[in-house]
């Protein structure tokens, strides 16, 4: 499935607009992530398990949103757009856009 930021693909005719799709998941924090964060915060550096567990939520967000569009008839995902948010101890990852017929 082709999956671009842009209003349209290359070389590609948006021949059918089937709406909105939108895929999200919230995922909560792993204890053992949050203590080694705790001494990143103290030596600095990349919090590679939180690192982890957005690249995790975001693939399945994806998916979610592809699912969506397939299930539409859709062979192609316009205007994609992602927002994250944390609160709590949990990470979420929402992502839309517009679900399209390309040839």
């Amino acid at each position: 499935m082709f999956m671009v930021n842009t209003p349209e693909i290359a070389g590609k005719t948006i021949i059918k607009s089937l709406g909105l799709v939108s895929g999200t998941t919230v995922r909560s924090k792993h204890i053992g992530r949050d203590i080694m964060a705790d001494f990143k915060n103290i030596f600095g550096g990349e919090l590679k398990g939180y690192s982890e567990l957005l690249n995790e939520t975001r693939s399945e967000a994806v998916a979610r949103m592809q699912k969506e569009a397939k299930r539409l008839g859709a062979n192609a995902i316009v205007n994609v757009r992602f927002s994250s948010s944390a609160a709590q101890g949990t990470a979420e990852i929402y992502v839309y856009g517009t679900a399209v017929i390309v040839q």
